[in-house]
């Protein structure tokens, strides 16, 4: 399987390209500047400055675009969008590395976690700014996304334990009450849906187990 990860110097992109390069991958990291992951097969480009052209051939391409500074949050849905606007109508799946702010907890699905009086306010502008790039990827009929959020308590150091409960659009708990995963586990769950492909066009979430 080809497949690009593209920000794939950030610590959730070089976590994907690891899993997917030592599970035999064809793996291309698209990076701004010097490579810092294992992949041997490299594109320095911005990723406004991506093409169509670059993107052609690949099962698929994973966005792994992070942003946190107030100037830099638009960022979530330019970036996703310039990645559709160039696999629009291709075969190539776009899986993203998505939030859980915008997971629902209820089941109308009317409410959603930032919207929790305990919510974080320092994490609300990332939240909404995620869930924005979640409401115009449902837009697209073009193309074959997949949004991947991972728990509310998503730890960079946190254990790689190799397991992990696949859910949907609402937020879910584990058999503790914990909604916890570390990037080294949702690395697995995003390379496991890139093989498997059965959530195009969708949002899922995945927990510790």
């Amino acid at each position: 399987m080809k497949i690009a990860v593209v920000a794939a110097n950030g610590r959730v992109g070089r976590l994907v390209v690891k899993e997917a390069v030592e599970r035999g991958f064809d793996v291309t990291a698209f990076v701004r500047e010097t490579n810092k992951t294992v992949a041997k097969k490299i594109v320095t480009k911005d990723i406004m400055d991506i093409t169509a052209e670059d993107l052609k051939g690949f099962d698929a391409v994973v966005d792994a675009f992070g942003a946190w500074t107030p100037e830099t949050l638009d960022g979530h849905v330019k970036t996703s969008q310039h990645l559709c606007d160039n696999l629009s109508g291709s075969n190539t799946r776009l899986l993203i590395v998505g939030g859980a702010g915008s997971l629902y907890v209820n089941p109308e699905h009317t409410l959603q976690v930032k919207d929790g009086a305990d919510f974080p306010a320092i994490y609300l502008p990332l939240a909404n700014a995620q869930g924005e790039e979640l409401e115009l990827l449902r837009k697209r009929d073009d193309v074959k996304w997949t949004f991947v959020s991972p728990a509310g308590d998503f730890q960079a150091e946190g254990d790689r334990t190799g397991k992990y409960i696949l859910a949907g659009e609402e937020l879910t708990l584990n058999s503790k009450g914990e909604s916890i995963i570390s990037y080294a586990d949702y690395a697995i769950a995003m390379v496991d849906e890139i093989e498997k492909g059965n959530h195009i066009k969708a949002r899922i979430s995945v927990v510790r187990a």
